[in-house]
């Protein structure tokens, strides 16, 4: 065994497929005889000293892990402050990680997941301590800088692009005497990469989705109800794809509900697509359907992408091998190499490149009125969602998923209140 532990932790909304990156974690850390202990949901496992000894579960629950969507050993929005401002947090992470003879630490999450693993990677500098902190890239939301993409996009693109299709079929089935307007809320918040993946069910001018609303665009309501009756007019029906986190030309979110923060201090939105489907009804007089996937969209294993199945995996093994090799405050990112035939290449890239920093869609990739993606987003996106990843199934027709013991390890600090 090499001297010295690795911690693992999961941060954020989980994926079809984060789960995919922690088994390549382990088992390549296995292999390179090193143990392994997760945080039990996240860094406040860590500050709680609540650790799993993933040492307990038989390989073959590690490999299942591959397969199986949700987040294994829990997950948690949390974002500590800075080092000044949350130095009593700080100090008892590296309390907790020196106590338990942790010498590399893989933070696997988003943009705030990014921005603690550069911070705590900062600390061990600072203090002298023997310490290689590494993120973990995962989001469904794609805006990581500097990676090509994301773990976790790939598949959710995926189940946005087959959930418009096949909604659009129904809604064409049936507009003559029912539905003529079918709206679908997409995650993302100030980049709009889920819901221009919608653009991938249709492929001719008049399919569906034929509008779709990006935060990278000013949400104008009069220019949009004018879109929709339009095409209502000369298709018959229309599908819209709005991402959640559409704004007016004012900053002013179109769906603020009013409630506040989340934890992680960012707005909390209340239904995008409720809001225009009134509009549209109140406004057009159509009939009007609308739906919010939610956690559906970030869940669906049985629809991941092989592609993003594949690369959640890469990043896990070059997370581990960064961290042996005493790497510090980096992260594995995904490198495009070309379009056709798709090829891509895991690199190192610091830390100080990719949190606090947000990668919206490039004007070139959104159509000139605003409501549409362009041959270069589609020849981007297109490869993302590419095949079918191994899913095995049971006899009762479900799929056969994985539920970890998580053994826990024995405390050796005093309670901490995180």
């Amino acid at each position: 065994m090499r001297q010295g532990t690795l911690l693992y932790a999961q941060s954020g909304g989980v994926t079809a497929v984060i789960n995919a990156t922690a088994s390549a974690v382990i088992q390549e850390a296995r292999a390179r005889g090193v143990k392994v202990l997760a945080a039990r949901n996240g860094i406040l496992g860590a500050l709680r000293e609540e650790l799993i000894d993933t040492s307990r579960e038989p390989i073959s629950a590690i490999r299942a892990l591959a397969h199986t969507p949700g987040g294994a050993f829990g997950s948690c929005r949390y974002k500590l402050k800075s080092l000044q401002q949350d130095a009593a947090r700080y100090d008892r992470l590296l309390a907790v990680l020196q106590a338990h003879g942790v010498r590399w630490f893989l933070y696997n999450g988003g943009n705030d997941s990014a921005d603690t693993a550069l911070k705590v990677s900062e600390l061990a500098r600072e203090r002298g301590v023997e310490l290689s902190c590494i993120g973990v890239p995962k989001t469904i939301d794609n805006d990581l800088a500097v990676t090509d993409t994301c773990p976790g996009f790939g598949s959710a693109a995926k189940y946005t692009a087959v959930s418009v299709r096949e909604a659009a079929l129904d809604v064409a089935a049936m507009a003559e005497t029912s539905t003529r307007v079918f709206i679908y809320e997409a995650m993302g918040r100030h980049a709009g990469w889920l819901a221009a993946a919608g653009g991938l069910a249709g492929s001719g001018p008049n399919e569906a989705p034929q509008v779709i609303l990006l935060p990278e665009r000013a949400y104008d309501e009069a220019a949009f109800l004018a879109k929709v009756r339009a095409v209502v007019d000369q298709v018959g029906y229309c599908v819209v794809v709005a991402s959640e986190g559409i704004a007016t030309a004012d900053g002013t979110f179109v769906a603020d509900a009013g409630g506040g923060k989340d934890s992680f201090g960012h707005t909390q939105l209340g239904g995008v697509a409720a809001h225009l489907a009134g509009r549209v009804k109140d406004q057009l007089g159509l009939k009007v359907h609308w739906t919010v996937p939610d956690y559906l969209q970030r869940s669906a294993r049985h629809i991941a992408s092989k592609t993003d199945w594949e690369q959640a995996q890469a990043v896990g093994r070059a997370a581990v091998r960064l961290a042996l090799a005493g790497h510090n405050g980096v992260m594995p990112v995904i490198v495009r190499s070309s379009d056709k035939p798709y090829r891509w290449k895991i690199e190192s890239a610091p830390l100080e490149k990719i949190a606090n920093h947000e990668k919206k869609m490039p004007a070139s990739f959104i159509r000139k009125d605003g409501f549409g993606i362009t041959d270069k987003a589609l020849a981007y996106l297109q490869p993302l969602i590419k095949g079918e990843a191994p899913l095995p199934y049971g006899p009762d027709g479900l799929p056969k998923y994985v539920t970890l013991k998580n053994v826990g390890v024995k405390k050796k600090l005093e309670p901490f209140d995180a």
